[in-house]
């Protein structure tokens, strides 16, 4: 491996207008084939053969006009002002030419009433009925707020184009003008926030600082960015390609560009760092890129092989749109792998002596009587080595602590109840609760298919279904949290009622709801039809607890997976268990501190809300592999001193000396790339960001930086410990470099990245 990156660096290095033409090349044609074959991404969630996508094609079954679950329904929402009607002038005017100017939109078809006048047709259907009316009524007990629905005549939510929710906004802002309130909601209006550059620019300003810091030189400082950007680039083109093929989430993106930024920044970083090294021992610049390459290049590559592990595991998952997010980011931290290996040798090769130009610190590090550099790394290490167990007992009691929020974990699909305080559907969303109870905002529908009944006469078969259908609505309403049950549709062989809970669809109580409406063992025994329960929070109940359950198996491959390539990369059973049991401190440590604070509301930043229930199983994945970039990155020098024959405790202060400014500056960079994607205004995007920075945070800086070496050196040499068969049969990657010839490590462990910094740039 470390000689054929080392090739390649110096391919790269002297060949430099090639390479700069081919990644050139590249962005253009992906741009081009982005721009002209790129269709919109889709928001949709759900999942074949979860029980409520079952019961959503038992009713297509049952009554083929039916509304598909899936389809792009529309509620607007109107509210006269407090103390008046909607029924009342000029009111009624207003709601009347909002309905009509809905009604004449091309891509909506059949009647759209009003909420006045369908409430009144609903009366006069209900006669004797009028208690079937509380699940239905479009209007307010008060008659202030009312509710418009329908549906565009396309298949699904992301075949609606932006000029189709711009017409209906721009009726809503006429109607407005008359004193009428007017809001709009449902998922045929979802709109993804837009990436707001905010996150970005404040995460690339940040890196731009601590690189800066790092290498004392702005050119230098702007090759990572760069580089980065170019990886980030390419593959957010490439995944908005491939919709001209497949259905791409449209999130995909945004953990592309959140993956693609951190670990493009970090990786050149990485490599640059030990070409600045290199260049103390050698004139010739092509031979230090090649070194360089051939060193930091095989643990740049290893540490993405875990990411890449780690994401295109989600797949086995079975879940089509989370496979699609890591399938994406994936091939975003690839391209990212690519270009810090070929990018930025041939950028150095361009730039020769300029390429640590524009310096304004020298850095002149303190060294020892032997005369090493004596540098905070080396301190550290030395602190961590007086009581390494107190150090373990510390961070395994400090993150098991922070930890414990996450036995309440509650997880649910972002809505239009958890959206920004300031959009549109969110405002909708509130009135409906307000007026109308919070269960109204995603009723669930139980189908219920009566087919079984079969009488030979014809009128008897008709009252035994019709019975057993009023048996069910009236089963439905008896149970816990229910507000309204409805019987809203009845056919030859079935029928439809609809449960309106008392609580909200993101609630513990609607949850407990559909467990309850599903346990159908009795009522279908004693009226002979078979029950499904669909409907939008049932859909996301089912995806929430499809994503619990996969959980553990996904742990379990990815840590199986990521195990047998660190054993490979150090040679060792030890270090490799020692990185996974770190991991496992981290990411609950993370989920904790998430439920706290978004879930439960910690510090009153964030509203209390569900948990992304994709999140969870995202994070494990993500954080895994970055958990390993850090283990990588710092004890693959820790390996190489031990290699040249290093003591154990030498060993660890060495691979610190090297790699622990390296690696803090990376993680550093990491944590202000992945805090930026908290100032954004979508909720799903903010925890997003914020698990992340935590994570890496808690990684970095407590396991790898404390727990690890702590570890490392109660071990001493067992920690290389590897059976004599698997050393056999195992290949050898030389992640060390131990194949390319440099003299100058013959000698005792002396040399350091951090002495080399010293004069590297003025050369």
């Amino acid at each position: 491996m470390a000689t054929l990156l080392y090739r390649l660096g110096r391919t790269a290095y002297r060949r430099w207008p090639v390479f700069l033409a081919g990644w050139l090349i590249a962005l253009v044609g992906a741009g081009a084939v982005a721009g002209a074959f790129s269709k919109p991404m889709t928001s949709s969630f759900a999942i074949p053969g979860i029980p409520s996508m079952r019961a959503a094609e038992l009713q297509q079954e049952l009554f083929p006009g039916a509304q598909d679950v899936e389809a792009p329904t529309v509620t607007i929402v109107v509210a006269a002002p407090k103390g008046a009607k909607l029924a009342e002038e000029p009111y009624a005017s207003a709601v009347a030419r909002l309905v009509s100017g809905v009604a004449a939109l091309d891509h909506v078809p059949g009647p759209v009433a009003g909420p006045v006048e369908a409430a009144a047709a609903l009366r006069r259907a209900a006669g004797d009925s009028p208690e079937q009316l509380a699940a239905t009524l479009p209007i307010s007990a008060d008659g202030r707020v009312g509710t418009i629905d329908f549906a565009f005549d396309v298949p699904e939510v992301a075949n609606v184009t932006p000029a189709m929710k711009a017409e209906v906004m721009d009726i809503l802002s006429n109607a407005r003008g008359t004193g009428l309130r007017a809001e709009v909601s449902g998922p045929g209006m979802e709109t993804m926030a837009a990436p707001d550059s905010t996150a970005e620019i404040i995460g690339i300003g940040v890196a731009l600082v601590i690189l800066a810091l790092t290498f004392g030189s702005l050119v230098s400082a702007g090759m990572p960015v760069v580089s980065a950007g170019v990886g980030v680039g390419l593959g957010v083109l490439g995944i908005t390609a491939l919709t001209a093929f497949v259905d791409v989430p449209d999130t995909t993106t945004i953990l592309a560009t959140m993956l693609g930024l951190a670990v493009g920044i970090d990786y050149a970083l990485f490599i640059l760092a030990r070409y600045r090294g290199e260049l103390q021992h050698t004139q010739d610049r092509e031979e230090a890129m090649g070194i360089a390459v051939g060193t930091a290049g095989s643990a740049v590559v290893f540490a993405g092989l875990t990411v890449i592990i780690a994401l295109v595991a989600l797949g086995v998952v079975g879940i089509g749109f989370l496979t699609a997010m890591g399938l994406g980011a994936a091939a975003t931290v690839a391209v990212s792998i690519l270009v810090a290996l070929t990018l930025i040798p041939a950028v150095g090769g361009m730039l020769k002596s300029k390429i640590f130009g524009g310096q304004f610190r020298r850095y002149v590090p303190a060294r020892d009587r032997s005369g090493r550099v004596l540098n905070h790394g080396v301190r550290w290490a030395r602190t961590v080595a007086r009581a390494p167990f107190a150090w373990i007992l510390i961070v395994v009691i400090g993150l098991g602590a922070l930890a414990l929020p996450f036995k309440d974990l509650h997880m649910g699909l972002p809505g239009d109840s958890t959206a920004p305080t300031d959009t549109t559907a969110r405002k909708a969303s509130d009135l409906i609760t307000e007026s109308f109870g919070p269960g109204k905002l995603s009723p669930l529908l139980v189908v219920v298919d009566g087919r079984a009944i079969t009488p030979a006469q014809q009128q008897q078969r008709q009252q035994q279904r019709q019975h057993a259908y009023d048996q069910v609505t009236a089963w439905a309403a008896g149970q816990d949290n229910v507000a309204h049950a409805a019987l809203v549709g009845t056919g030859e062989n079935g029928a439809m009622v609809l449960v309106q809970s008392t609580a909200g669809p993101e609630s513990v109580a609607a949850e407990n709801l559909l467990r309850d409406l599903r346990d159908t063992a009795a009522i279908e025994k004693r009226t002979g039809v078979t029950i499904g329960v669909t409907g939008t929070s049932a859909v996301q109940s089912d995806i929430s607890a499809k994503l619990s359950d996969a959980l553990v198996p996904y742990l379990g491959i990815v840590i199986g997976l990521a195990f047998l390539l660190l054993v490979l990369v150090f040679r060792s059973i030890l270090v490799p268990l020692t990185a996974t049991f770190g991991f496992l401190l981290s990411i609950l440590a993370t989920l904790g501190a998430m439920v706290a604070v978004f879930q439960k509301s910690a510090f009153g930043w964030f509203p209390g809300q569900p948990i992304v229930s994709f999140l969870p199983i995202f994070l494990i994945g993500v954080v895994f592999g970055l958990a390993m970039d850090y283990q990588v990155f710092l004890v693959t020098r820790i390996r190489e001193a031990h290699v040249r024959g290093a003591s154990p405790h030498e060993a660890v202060r060495d691979g610190f000396r090297n790699s622990a400014r390296v690696v803090t500056a990376a993680a550093l960079i990491m944590t202000a790339v992945f805090s930026g994607f908290i100032f954004m205004e979508d909720t799903m995007i903010k925890s997003m960001g914020f698990g992340l920075a935590v994570a890496v945070v808690f990684d970095a800086f407590v396991v790898r930086m404390c727990l690890i070496p702590a570890l490392l050196y109660l071990m001493g040499d067992k920690a290389w410990w590897l059976p004599r068969w698997l050393d056999r049969i195992l290949p050898n990657v030389d992640i060390e470099g131990e194949t390319l010839h440099r003299p100058r490590l013959a000698s005792s462990v002396t040399g350091t990245d951090d002495q080399q910094l010293t004069k590297a740039g003025t050369r």
